[in-house]
C-alpha cells in the first residue's frame, strides 16, 4: 500500500469531526495509525518530516498533533517547542524509548501527554478523546492567589495580562482550584486531567505541574500557590 506524505485519507468509522495530524517518518507505522484512527472516525493528514508538518501547520487546522520524536532532520522535540511556542494546540508525542530522560524531555517541550511504540490505533484513539474533552471545559470563573481562570474561554489571567497556558496546563489549575484548599491526589488529578487510570508513572503529572508553576508562581522554585503534598498530590493554596 502506497502513503503518500502531506495527504490524508479517511476510512470507514463514524466521523468525529475532528482532524489529526499525524508526524511519523516510518511508512509502515503511518500507514497503520491512519487507517486505525480512519476507523476511529478521525480524518487525519500525514507528514513524514517535522519541516513537512510545520509546513501544513502553516496552511491548515487541527484538533490535535500526534509527534513522533525521533524524526530526520528536524527532531520531535523541536517541532513540539515550535508547535507550543504559536499556541496551545494539543500535543500527544510517540516515543519508542520510554526511559525517563525521553519523556521528560518532550513533555518539557510542551506536549500534553505521551505514548510508547508499539502503538495501538485504539488505545491512542482514547488517549486522544479524552484530550479533546478537556479542552474546553464549561466552569465558571475561578480566582485564586491573583490569578483568574476562564475555563469556558480556555485562558487564565492576572490582572490585565493572560497567562499563557496549555490546555493541559489550565485543566490541571482548574482541578486543582475546584479542590478549594483541599488536597487532590496523583490518581484524582490523572483521571481528571488525562482521563485514564494511574497506572504507576507520576512523571507525566510531576511534568505539569513543573510547568505551570514556571507561569503562575512569582518564584517557581518556592512556590506558594501549587502545593506538594509530599506522598499524596498537590493542592491550591488558600
Amino acid at each position: 500500500m502506497l502513503v503518500r506524505d502531506e495527504t490524508h485519507g479517511r476510512a470507514g468509522g463514524e466521523p468525529t469531526g475532528d482532524r489529526l495530524l499525524l508526524v511519523e517518518d516510518d511508512p509502515r507505522i503511518r500507514g497503520a495509525l491512519v487507517l486505525g484512527l480512519a476507523d476511529e472516525g478521525y480524518e487525519v493528514d500525514e507528514a513524514g518530516s517535522g519541516e513537512s508538518a510545520l509546513r501544513l501547520l502553516d496552511r491548515e487546522s487541527y484538533d490535535v498533533v500526534l509527534l513522533d520524536l525521533m524524526l530526520p532532520g528536524m527532531d520531535g522535540f523541536a517541532v513540539c517547542r515550535t508547535v507550543r511556542s504559536r499556541g496551545d494546540l494539543p500535543i500527544i508525542v510517540i516515543t519508542a524509548r520510554s526511559g525517563s530522560e525521553d519523556v521528560i524531555a518532550g513533555l518539557e517541550a510542551g506536549a500534553d501527554d505521551y505514548v510508547t511504540k508499539p502503538v495501538v490505533a485504539s488505545e491512542l484513539a482514547a488517549r486522544i478523546r479524552a484530550l479533546l474533552r478537556r479542552a474546553r471545559p464549561e466552569r465558571p470563573v475561578i480566582e485564586v492567589g491573583g490569578v483568574r481562570i476562564h475555563p469556558d474561554k480556555g485562558i487564565a489571567t492576572r490582572g490585565e495580562a493572560d497567562i499563557h497556558l496549555t490546555r493541559t496546563e489550565l485543566r490541571l489549575l482548574t482541578e486543582l482550584a475546584a479542590a478549594e484548599g483541599a488536597v487532590v491526589t496523583r490518581e484524582q488529578l490523572l483521571e481528571r486531567v488525562w482521563g485514564y487510570d494511574y497506572f504507576g508513572d507520576t512523571r507525566l503529572l510531576d511534568v505539569h505541574v513543573r510547568r505551570l508553576r514556571r507561569k503562575v508562581e512569582d518564584d517557581p522554585s518556592d512556590p506558594r500557590l501549587v502545593l506538594t503534598v509530599r506522598g499524596v498530590g498537590y493542592r491550591i493554596a488558600g
